[in-house]
């Protein structure tokens, strides 16, 4: 999802806390992988592989000029052949510990091992984040969990404008790769650049009186 298509959603969502959400969630997420240098792991469910959310952070890690935010995609299923970017398996999620950071995208309930590697990966240090559909276990086991469910949506308006899990994760992924370190000589990244005018040209007129 580009700039302008970004700063469109936020405006639909402004009434709601989505935007100051995602973004908390971002920053949160950039923290711990800038300060660590990386080592970024991202994690679906058996049910559910974060296909669009691994490309989105690879696109905004070129674009923002923050190669951290790259992650790792933990699958729970390899198959012979697979190339060695989608060979990494659910073992990854054993050896994870202190200087990385775990995403976990979980829309229904993560099943018992994958918990239970999630938990084994807090204990060895591994900073662990959760976008998840509400499941109580899920979120006490992240430092920071951001859910999207009807019950705990931030926003009561969040739910009638259809905010769901995919919406979400465009958010978060446009807001990691946002407020980046300044370029050469102050000037803005053409990300950034891009971002801000996209914002300006769907603002609201002034008023006048």
């Amino acid at each position: 999802m580009d700039a302008v298509r970004v700063a469109l959603l936020r405006e639909v969502l402004a009434e709601t806390q989505w935007p100051s959400a995602t973004r908390r969630f971002a920053g949160a997420l950039r923290t711990s992988v800038v300060s660590q240098g990386g080592g970024l792991l991202l994690v679906g469910t058996a049910e559910y592989e974060p296909w669009h959310l691994t490309a989105h952070l690879v696109d905004e890690a070129a674009w923002s000029g923050q190669p951290e935010l790259t992650p790792t995609l933990v699958r729970h299923r390899v198959r012979a052949g697979d190339p060695a970017h989608l060979a990494v398996g659910l073992k990854r999620l054993e050896a994870a510990g202190r200087g990385e950071t775990l995403l976990v995208v979980a829309p229904e309930r993560p099943g018992t091992g994958l918990l239970e590697r999630v938990h084994g990966a807090r204990r060895a240090g591994a900073t662990v984040l959760s976008l998840d559909g509400g499941d109580a276990e899920m979120r006490g086991l992240a430092h920071e969990a951001l859910s999207v469910a009807a019950a705990d949506a931030p926003g009561a308006a969040g739910a009638a404008h259809g905010v769901d899990l995919d919406t979400v994760q465009h958010l978060v992924s446009a807001a990691a790769g946002e407020n980046s370190l300044p370029g050469p000589r102050g000037r803005r990244r053409f990300r950034d650049r891009l971002s801000r005018l996209a914002d300006q040209l769907t603002a609201p007129p002034p008023a006048r009186w």
